[in-house]
């Protein structure tokens, strides 16, 4: 069994960086795929970045290229660096894992999640 453990969220200003971290225990981390989605109050929980368990392939949504950047250690833990933050931004992030190498954008096909963390983009 995967156990997710979000932290990092919190409130920032608009133009803002965060950096969220999403430590993984229980099986043998290197193997898994891992997403990072979020979900916003009346809204459906969307993708927002992925990693192959190789961490040679990502994937960014469009409202978030060139401003997150998702990474991984060898030692459990995925990143989501969160740089020029919009007040869309804010929403509930969750750190997701599938037992599988390669990533997919489909909140359906990641088998564990963590708990989630609140990012408050405000001014």
């Amino acid at each position: 069994q995967v156990q997710l453990v979000e932290s990092g969220g919190g409130l920032v200003q608009p133009g803002g960086s965060l950096r969220l971290s999403c430590g993984a225990s229980g099986r043998t981390f290197s193997s898994y795929a891992m997403g990072w989605f979020r979900q916003a109050p009346g809204k459906e929980r969307e993708v927002v970045a992925a990693i192959s368990g190789s961490g040679g392939s990502t994937y960014y949504a469009d409202s978030v290229k060139g401003r997150f950047t998702i990474s991984r250690d060898n030692k459990n833990t995925v990143y989501l660096q969160m740089d020029t933050l919009k007040p869309e931004d804010t929403a509930v992030y969750y750190c997701a894992a599938r037992a599988q190498l390669a990533l997919t954008t489909s909140r359906f096909g990641y088998s564990y999640w963590g708990q989630g963390t609140q990012v408050t983009v405000s001014s």
